[in-house]
């Protein structure tokens, strides 16, 4: 396999659905110079004119966000709130393994002043359903992604709220698919074709529990209201930055970040709701030769905080970081063995990229 990396930041040629340049740089980086010349403003007037179509007329909820209690739904509930005054229901969708901070951050979210739903969908079906993302897919919360918007679905229609706004739309932003790239809204088609990459049926008909009750909120109902509901990505909106919607969590919606590094990376402040995470860039890595260090790197490159160098330093200290702190946690999860657990990691090892010594999987490649 012919692996090189982005000449600007350095995301791997070998991302699903990523494209480069005849001057070598990958699409989101070619999205990042773009960015500069976007007419902000006038999509800022596509955000109020979706804002004013679709917000409550009888002093209801005017829209759901979709938060974990991190910072980038805690960023658009606070600028709906703020800005726009806007009254939005924030929604929350209990991951299967939550950490502390995890818990703590969505309170102090809460507390800083929304209404919100916390979601905790059939332990039993999230398990199963991860645990088939998992040994079929190689994506180890298969059934938490699917719930964050079926979920959100099933309340969007319970209360008849047609606006729901979810965060980053990681392809664009991050080095993938770009049909949408120009486009506000998508629907829950997209979802399916992209985010649960065209997956859903094929996993959701291996799921040996077949009481509707318990799948419910892992459904994508077939009711008229879900062709009336429009779902768009605050990034759209606005030139993303992660950082800035850190610092403005923490100011105003009580965000605290990890006191060490996160598992993996040499950041703190993101992605802190759920151990399974970590397993999840740990899998990234081993079928794609970048890791999370690598994600995070490139994000702080493009965003000019941090040179292509510095970059490489930090991936080469900290990206592919076997999580054994939660080994046990994954195995409980999944109700499987340590053996059974290793095998469906070797099975998504990319061996043209990886090869095993000492029972470790060493890269065959440098990262340049």
């Amino acid at each position: 396999m012919n692996i090189f990396w982005c000449k600007n930041c350095l995301m791997a040629s070998t991302r699903p659905r990523i494209t480069f340049n005849t001057n070598g740089w990958c699409n989101a980086c070619q999205w990042m110079e773009r960015k500069k010349t976007i007419d902000w403003d006038k999509r800022y007037k596509n955000l109020k004119i979706n804002i004013d179509k679709y917000k409550s007329s009888n002093g209801g909820y005017d829209c759901i966000v979709a938060v974990s209690g991190g910072k980038d739904g805690s960023y658009i509930s606070y600028k709906l709130k703020s800005e726009f005054g806007l009254n939005p229901l924030t929604v929350t969708v209990r991951p299967p393994l939550e950490t502390d901070l995890g818990g703590a951050n969505l309170r102090n979210f809460i507390n800083s002043g929304f209404d919100h739903i916390h979601v905790s969908p059939n332990l039993e079906v999230m398990s199963e359903l991860n645990k088939l993302g998992f040994i079929e897919k190689g994506f180890p919360y298969y059934g938490w992604v699917i719930a964050i918007h079926t979920a959100v679905i099933r309340i969007a229609i319970n209360f008849k709220i047609k606006l729901v706004f979810y965060a980053e739309d990681g392809e664009v932003e991050f080095g993938g698919e770009t049909k949408k790239i120009d486009e506000s809204t998508y629907t829950s088609s997209y979802q399916k074709k992209i985010i649960l990459e065209n997956s859903y049926d094929k996993i959701f008909e291996k799921l040996s529990i077949k009481d509707n009750s318990k799948r419910y909120f892992f459904e994508f109902p077939e009711v008229d209201f879900l062709k009336e509901l429009v779902f768009t990505h605050w990034s759209y909106y606005e030139n993303w930055d992660p950082y800035k919607n850190y610092l403005v969590a923490k100011e105003h919606c009580g965000l605290e970040e990890n006191k060490d590094t996160n598992i993996g990376t040499f950041t703190n402040f993101a992605q802190n709701d759920q151990k399974l995470y970590s397993l999840h860039t740990y899998l990234m890595y081993l079928k794609f030769g970048f890791g999370r260090a690598t994600a995070d790197a490139c994000i702080e490159i493009r965003r000019g905080s941090m040179t292509r160098e510095q970059g490489l330093n930090l991936i080469k200290i900290y990206d592919g970081h076997y999580p054994l702190e939660f080994l046990s946690d994954f195995l409980d999860h999944y109700n499987i063995t340590i053996e059974e657990f290793s095998n469906v990691i070797d099975k998504f090892v990319n061996k043209d990229l990886f090869k095993k010594e000492n029972n470790q999987w060493i890269p065959k490649f440098v990262v340049k």
